[in-house]
């Protein structure tokens, strides 16, 4: 039993930030910083639990769709067994090694019997769901490097001894962790689509709301579940509408230029920023239900795509947001973060 999506109380910049990498796996992931116990682990498992089965062909070791191109050329149609199965969320373990992430041949019986014997690893079994690496910032940096890379292009290659195998890995790569155990390096930080940022809650009245939450679900989960099971079901529909109406999804000319022209002051390497920051407007615009990008939800995300690319030294902290929202106001003609706090009113940005 999975505790409901719908009944995760705050941490509104997780949720939307794992929402939109749902209806756009090409935004690049998430990687979620925060405190321990603030619920990022039962955040993550209960979205992989809330998205509709897929198609997948029975015996396929990666998941594939049985309208894949590639399988359609290696195996006749006629033959396949088609089935459904839940969305593949996939740990991965602190301690995996990389044949274990990346997969292994089998050298012997390549050599013997002439055959590819390919063992698929962690990648093979994410491909189509939500790859989910708990203490992020503990990983290897190689491991992170290849697990960056096929999330990246959609492929995992391995190259063992002269054989090279090849399959797709078109995964959510999803990364959370306690700063206070260290950050990621720049360049890979800079390789995640979305940053948020989740504190301990200090209202007294919401922590005894979510202790009660998590006591009523862990003494009948099955009730529990039924309680929220019209929400879940309408959430669900909601994502699905919002994946069919995303290649309708446009946003002004004007808009894409001032979003590059934040990034630009910023002094934000690369053009990752600029090409996030497109994606995950048009994302919340599709599940809006709009079809056209609003200043609004620029302004719900840009912090999201910004912040963890500011830091140009390792031991420097990430941005809290305020940088990005103070250019993002100058840029598009709001009023200024700091005139509007002063003045007794909040930022239009903070208001989110």
């Amino acid at each position: 039993m999975v505790f409901p999506f719908t009944a995760v109380i705050g941490q509104d910049d997780m949720k939307l930030a794992l929402l939109l990498n749902v209806i756009d796996p090409k935004i690049g992931g998430v990687m979620i910083m925060g405190d321990r116990g603030t619920g990022k682990s039962t955040t993550i498992r209960a979205l992989a639990d809330l998205l509709p089965e897929i198609e997948v062909v029975a015996d396929d070791p990666f998941n594939r769709a049985p309208q894949d191109p590639d399988l359609l050329a290696e195996r006749d149609p006629s033959t396949l067994v088609v089935t459904t199965k839940k969305v593949p969320m996939v740990d991965l373990p602190l301690g995996a090694t990389e044949d274990r992430v990346c997969g292994t041949i089998d050298i012997e019986k390549a050599l013997s019997e002439g055959v590819k014997a390919f063992e698929p690893g962690l990648l093979a079994k994410a491909n189509r769901g939500i790859l989910y690496v708990d203490e992020v910032n503990l990983l290897d940096d190689h491991l992170v490097d290849v697990l960056l890379d096929s999330a990246a292009s959609g492929w995992n290659t391995v190259e063992r001894e002269g054989i090279s195998i090849r399959h797709p890995a078109q995964f959510v790569l999803v990364g959370s962790g306690n700063p206070e155990e260290g950050e990621l390096r720049p360049q890979l930080l800079d390789r995640f689509g979305m940053h948020a940022e989740i504190r301990t809650v200090r209202d007294p009245e919401l922590r005894v709301q979510i202790v009660e939450q998590r006591s009523e679900f862990d003494q009948d989960p099955v009730a529990y579940l039924a309680q929220h099971q019209k929400q879940q079901d309408e959430l669900q529909a909601r994502l699905v509408e919002a994946q069919n109406r995303l290649p309708q999804v446009t946003i002004d000319h004007a808009d894409r230029v001032r979003i590059s022209q934040v990034c630009s002051e910023l002094d934000v390497d690369g053009l990752r920023g600029d090409i996030v920051t497109n994606r995950a407007a048009k994302a919340l615009a599709a599940y809006e239900g709009r079809t056209e990008v609003t200043l609004e939800d620029i302004r719900r995300v840009i912090v999201l795509c910004l912040r963890h690319r500011l830091r140009k030294d390792p031991l420097e902290s990430i941005d809290s947001g305020y940088k990005v929202e103070k250019v993002f106001c100058k840029v598009f003609g709001l009023a200024d973060p700091d005139e509007a706090s002063a003045n007794g009113r909040q930022s239009p940005v903070a208001a989110r």
